[in-house]
């Protein structure tokens, strides 16, 4: 019998998805005052930041098998342990490889975050409302991008850029303590899985999963692009302070937000493969838009944000009926399925993002040249659910 969640429950599992934001995003705004405290590139610095996505990627593969082996609970009270000891050793760094030694063990913790909370969401509140429950539960997480930058701007300004990994510490510590008094073990399947690679062959041997998980990954990859660009572009190309980034990169989450909350409204109503579809398509043409202007020689902070902002309105049309339509393809393997889902998002971050670090030159032109190339693949990706659906009923009318 499956237990009832309650209203405490629910604010633990709102509060461990502001995990990964507060990994990646609290750090955004702190990445030009990096580079100058250690005298060292943008290419290296975007390691700081890169290497967070990625890590956090590989290590969900990792906590979504382990749940579905040993239960939802105890390998989620090791990743928040874990993500709040990196925040400390990342504080203390006296160089960028300390730092970065620091970022790898907070992104270790990190990548607990998202992806179980989605499969304790499905385990909890069953698979019927999978889609409504995602998109509402993703909708309160843009709590956190919106804070995040925002927060991090402003403890920049006030105490240097060390306090925002100090926060993060401090905050990993608080929402362990609230996982621990809250969250129940939700895993009622019999324990003992086949081998993990099986697994992992289980699902990609279907591809409308392996589509959407392409399509989520790199809709992310298109936001993750964008955002690593206008932090430096805010601060070296336009003069704006940390503070100001973190205002403007509100319409980022806002962006999310709205969107999660029409993809809950309209996820009875339209298809999943339509509604990833139409993500994709505003994920192009925001883009488009944003270089078409660039070309053209204007650059404002509302050239980077509005783009941003419909960027991420598609990606939240989008990513709950894409998290949803992957884990309904083995309902037993959903610890798997959302652990290769957000590794596929933190893996295409934080390759898009490396890629413009590699590129920057200190212009836009490489903002262009990354947006571009992540929101052309998304958009394929985009197409592949529907075509497959297409293809399926043509062969069933046969």
């Amino acid at each position: 019998m499956r237990r009832p969640p309650d209203v405490l429950f629910v604010v633990a599992l709102v509060s461990i998805t502001l995990i990964d934001s507060f990994a990646v995003l609290l750090f955004l705004p702190a990445m030009p005052e990096v580079k100058k405290a250690f005298a060292i590139s943008e290419a290296v610095v975007g390691l700081t930041f890169s290497v967070t996505l990625l890590v956090m990627g590989i290590v969900t593969l990792l906590y979504g098998s382990l749940s579905d082996r040993y239960g939802r609970r105890p390998v989620l009270l090791a990743g928040l342990i874990l993500f709040s000891v990196g925040g400390a050793v990342s504080a203390l760094a006296g160089s960028v490889s300390g730092l970065i030694i620091g970022r790898i063990v907070q992104a270790l913790g990190a990548g607990c975050g998202i992806a179980l909370a989605r499969v304790i969401a499905r385990d909890a509140y069953g698979s019927d409302s999978l889609v409504e429950v995602i998109a509402y539960l993703s909708m309160a997480a843009t709590l956190g991008p919106i804070i995040s930058p925002l927060l991090g701007g402003a403890l920049i300004d006030t105490f240097g850029w060390r306090s925002v990994l100090w926060f993060a510490a401090l905050a990993g510590a608080i929402i362990t303590s609230l996982a621990y008094a809250a969250l129940y073990e939700t895993d009622e399947i019999e324990q003992g899985r086949t081998a993990v690679l099986r697994n992992y062959a289980a699902l990609f041997a279907h591809p409308r999963f392996t589509a959407f998980v392409l399509q989520t990954g790199l809709s992310t990859g298109t936001f993750y692009a964008m955002a690593s660009a206008s932090s430096f572009l805010m601060k070296d190309y336009l003069g704006r302070s940390a503070t100001q980034f973190g205002l403007y990169f509100v319409l980022f989450p806002v962006g999310l937000f709205v969107g999660h909350l029409l993809s809950g409204k309209l996820s009875r109503r339209f298809s999943i493969e339509n509604m990833v579809l139409t993500g994709s398509v505003i994920n192009l043409t925001a883009v488009i838009s944003q270089s078409a202007l660039i070309l053209a020689g204007y650059l404002s902070p509302l050239v980077l944000f509005i783009p941003g902002f419909l960027v991420t309105f598609g990606q939240g049309l989008a990513l709950p009926n894409a998290q949803a339509g992957a884990l309904r393809v083995i309902p037993g393997l959903s610890g798997t399925a959302a652990g290769i889902g957000v590794f596929f998002q933190m893996f295409f971050g934080a390759v898009f993002s490396q890629v413009y670090g590699l590129l920057a030159d200190g212009t836009p032109i490489p903002l262009v040249i990354t947006a571009s190339a992540a929101a052309v693949l998304t958009l394929l990706a985009g197409l592949a659910p529907v075509a497959l659906k297409h293809r399926e009923r043509a062969a069933t009318n046969r």
